[in-house]
């Protein structure tokens, strides 16, 4: 696929999270942004998903760890036409599939129920486990945040991953440096990120998050490292495409009123 391509998908995807918080007047703007390219990348390019196989278990698996990002997940299901567009304006209201966080139980295409952060990436490790076991060469895909990364029980995953050799697990980490309370640096440093993967014994790639060839490049290297998990740490900026959002900790988990919404879809138009 061409990265005009991937960008007008992402573009849309960006216009759809800002159409879904700002139609429940709530939900995590900020950090869905940030995600959009890597997701657009993950569904349109690297994974296989797609109409015919979503209910099916002879598919690659996605886990969203960091569940509070659900408004790309459900715009990126949309772009790619397993998710009705229509209901994107029903995200968290009563009764809609769409919840705040993604759930497993509504969804095709939601592989896991999550938004307690670390738990996601623990069930990613075990769906590639299970693969292994059963011999399903298909891969298991997982996003993490990096805020999320100070969260014991995604080190323990992580050891897990790599001491069973699971060459078939890539995990993101969406590295904005932003979370809910400030910069992650400063309310509990995770850093320096890279070299604890490493000592994890992970294969760790370090990219551009909104670089479409550096994505594409990173997955290609994923699928050609054998014998332990990767880690593609991916930086990114917080509220991406969105001028007054961006690398704005404020709007994590504000939703956008109606003069925000306008002057962000104008800026989406633009591009």
């Amino acid at each position: 696929m061409q990265n005009s391509e991937l960008e007008r998908h992402a573009n849309q995807v960006r216009k759809d999270i800002i159409l879904e918080t700002h139609a429940a007047q709530s939900g995590h703007p900020g950090g869905s942004l940030g995600a959009a390219d890597l997701l657009t990348s993950l569904y349109f390019e690297e994974m296989d998903i797609n109409e015919e196989n979503v209910g099916t278990l002879d598919r690659d698996r996605f886990v969203l760890s960091k569940g509070h990002a659900s408004p790309a997940l459900y715009g990126v299901l949309a772009e790619k036409g397993l998710l009705d567009p229509e209901l994107l304006i029903t995200f968290r209201k009563m009764g809609s599939p769409l919840q705040g966080h993604p759930s497993m139980r509504y969804l095709k295409g939601v592989d896991m129920s999550t938004g307690s952060l670390g738990q996601g990436v623990s069930a990613a490790v075990g769906m590639a486990l299970a693969n292994k076991l059963d011999g399903n060469t298909h891969r298991i895909y997982t996003l993490l945040g990096d805020g999320e990364c100070q969260e014991g029980e995604v080190w323990e995953a992580i050891m897990s991953a790599a001491h069973y050799g699971l060459d078939n697990l890539c995990i993101l980490v969406d590295n904005n440096d932003l979370q809910i309370d400030g910069h992650v640096k400063d309310v509990m440093s995770i850093y320096p990120l890279t070299d604890k993967f490493k000592a994890f014994n992970c294969y760790t790639i370090d990219i551009d998050g909104h670089d479409f060839d550096a994505i594409r490049s990173a997955f290609a290297k994923a699928r050609e490292n054998k014998g332990k998990p990767t880690v593609i740490i991916a930086k990114t900026i917080k509220g991406k495409g969105v001028s007054f959002m961006e690398n704005k900790v404020n709007w994590h988990g504000v939703a956008p009123k109606d003069q925000d919404k306008e002057q962000a879809l104008k800026e989406l138009e633009a591009n």
